[in-house]
């Protein structure tokens, strides 16, 4: 297999000759698990910037829910005050790690085909090589 171009999954966004931006898509073909990635070069080097959108874990549950109430109008009012309750300890607990240690604990996961990994990893490849051929010749 070999990398193609243009190459599936991932789109160029800008090129300033030092740095390049590219759009990652997600196979899943939600738009806010793309990767945005920028790859530029200063004096100390290269740098690979990638920018995501996170989201909180909102599977996790404090406050089980129930699936046995018979009642559908009951059932559906008992989940919609669960899911609120699970939502707002989520975002304290986030915002309380935030407040007491300067830092969130998150990630992120991307879905690529085969092809569009080596797609991937062959543009940060070649992005690397020229921006630091651009920055050489600035500099020259």
């Amino acid at each position: 297999m070999k990398a193609e171009k243009p190459a599936e999954g991932i789109l160029k966004r800008n090129d300033f000759g030092d740095s390049k931006y590219y759009q990652i898509v997600c196979s899943c073909g939600q738009e806010y698990h793309d990767h945005n990635v920028e790859v530029e070069a200063d004096e100390c080097g290269v740098n690979v910037n990638i920018y995501t959108t996170m989201k909180t874990d909102y599977w996790t549950e404090t406050v089980d829910k129930r699936y046995d109430i018979n009642n559908e109008v009951l059932q559906e009012t008992e989940w919609f005050v669960k899911d609120l309750i699970n939502g707002t300890i989520r975002k304290l607990k986030l915002t309380w790690e935030l407040w007491t240690t300067g830092a969130i604990t998150t990630e992120t996961t991307i879905h690529m085909s085969e092809q569009q990994a080596l797609n991937y990893a062959e543009t940060l490849k070649s992005a690397v090589k020229d921006v630091k051929e651009f920055r050489n010749k600035k500099n020259a």
